[in-house]
């Protein structure tokens, strides 16, 4: 019985979630209103603020989903022990499969995470630090054992990536030429030759 209610409750808090994110990225926050989430919910005010105290908390909760996805992935792909080059691979995969797996997460995200205040704003902020230092190791580890070149700096060679990956819920589109796939290949591939070392050619 107790498993069930917490079933029940996890479904609810989901649905409340998913129907926020929706909300937010078709007309923005500022243009939602709590009752348009509770409708699209299909729960009660009361339903929404036994789990949100308010509006502003779902926006948080939408960014802790995200990255404590992509952490727990990052964590799992770098425990693994493979060389450099894969594991950088299999990060990049994760990255650009993950947030179009996310799309409307992402959206919201970056349109509007500027209603936060400052303090909330930089204790979340740790969380995508953190990530981008995670990946940044991964590259400077590569470069120490002489796998990858060091005349780009593992900062440059992250923005490369989140370059691409941050802004994907622009112009992705599922019915497109390219899946997530081909496009996590195909920019694992520039990277990675942007980070192969150069040898220098002999002179006959």
């Amino acid at each position: 019985m107790a498993r069930s209610r917490a079933v029940l409750e996890a479904g609810v808090r989901e649905r409340i979630v998913a129907s926020a994110v929706e909300l937010f990225a078709e007309q923005g926050y500022d243009a939602t209103s709590v009752q348009q989430v509770v409708d699209r919910a299909g729960v009660t005010k009361g339903a929404l603020y036994h789990y949100f105290a308010a509006k502003e908390d779902l926006i948080i909760e939408v960014y802790r989903s995200v990255f404590a996805n992509r952490l727990a992935a990052l964590d799992r792909i770098v425990a693994a022990g493979r060389d450099p080059a894969t594991t950088l691979r299999l990060i990049i995969d994760d990255i650009v499969v993950g947030t179009v797996a996310m799309t409307g997460e992402s959206a919201v995200i970056s349109r509007e995470l500027s209603h936060l205040d400052q303090h909330r704003t930089q204790s979340l902020q740790q969380d995508w630090r953190r990530y981008q230092e995670g990946v940044r190791e991964v590259i400077r580890q590569g470069q120490a054992d002489g796998v990858f070149a060091t005349a780009t700096s593992a900062e440059v060679a992250s923005w490369a990536i989140f370059g691409v990956t941050n802004s994907l819920h622009t112009w992705f589109r599922p019915d497109g030429p390219k899946s997530a796939g081909q496009i996590a290949r195909e920019l694992a591939d520039l990277v990675l030759a942007g980070l192969a070392p150069q040898h220098t050619l002999r002179e006959d």
